[in-house]
């Protein structure tokens, strides 16, 4: 008999129609054909996080993406010995989308606040999906721009009456 406690093959059949749907539903995977979306479904791995748990440390290679699944973690930058709270993540949050697609090291901090259970993608497993369907690097390239311009977008709805020096900053949408 080849079970184990707490894991079936109902459970991983569950598990891996829980990670489709989450998929179809994350900016990044928006475009991308079902085929090739279950094969992301199947690559992906859930972590879980106590809190005060790094999910990964400022200067660290990066090179994993993020979907939160439960609970919440803080993004900080470290400088000079202190520590500014960029912003919070939650339920329904996806981050890394970048590290997915080339060696980048992390620019920030980010801390488990709760219990955290997250959906990652490794950039290796990503890489090597791409490979098996060499059309997708445009559909994804095209997701990460339109994204960046909403980003900037956003930025610019939120932040032009507020900050002036924040605006001589803004253009990331020029690179």
């Amino acid at each position: 008999m080849n079970w184990l406690p707490g894991k079936n093959d109902t459970c991983t059949t569950c598990e891996y129609q829980e990670n489709l749907d989450l998929l179809r539903h994350i900016y990044f995977f928006s475009g991308i054909p079902l085929d090739a979306l279950k094969l992301f479904a199947y690559l992906c791995t859930r972590e879980s996080f106590k809190p005060d748990d790094y999910l990964f440390h400022q200067n660290d290679p990066a090179g994993r993406a993020f979907y939160f699944i439960s609970g919440q973690a803080r993004l900080t930058f470290h400088s000079d010995g202190r520590e500014l709270v960029i912003r919070d993540y939650k339920v329904g949050d996806f981050l890394g989308g970048l590290t997915l697609m080339g060696n980048i090291r992390r620019l920030f901090s980010l801390t488990a606040l709760t219990e955290t259970t997250c959906l990652i993608m490794s950039r290796n497993k990503f890489t090597k999906a791409l490979e098996n369907f060499p059309g997708l690097l445009p559909i994804v390239t095209n997701v990460l721009i339109d994204e960046l311009v909403r980003w900037e977008e956003r930025f610019l709805d939120s932040s032009l009456e507020k900050c002036a020096e924040c605006m001589r900053k803004v253009g990331v949408s020029l690179i």
